[in-house]
């Protein structure tokens, strides 16, 4: 009995590390923009909200392609906080 409640707890066991390292390997990696990068959004998932500074700020695009993977796009614009008054 003993025996079968080792084995029990030993398999319970493994298979909670094999969760987390697929939970670690799912992780999305940051990708930077490059220019005229032909890029294939099926789905935007989330966008970075635009500072209200004057200056460029980086953004971030993460979204989803025709084939279901997850990609975060970096990409650089000028913040909302310039204005000609």
């Amino acid at each position: 009995m003993k025996l079968l409640l080792v084995l029990f707890l030993g398999c319970l066991g493994s298979v909670a590390i094999a969760d987390d390292q697929v939970t670690q390997t799912a992780q999305v990696t940051v990708e930077p923009y490059r220019y005229a990068q032909r890029l294939d959004i099926a789905h935007v998932v989330a966008v970075t909200p635009v500072p209200d500074v004057c200056d460029v700020v980086p953004m971030q695009l993460t979204y989803d392609d025709s084939k279901g993977d997850r990609h975060i796009m970096e990409y650089r614009i000028v913040g909302n906080g310039c204005s000609n008054n």
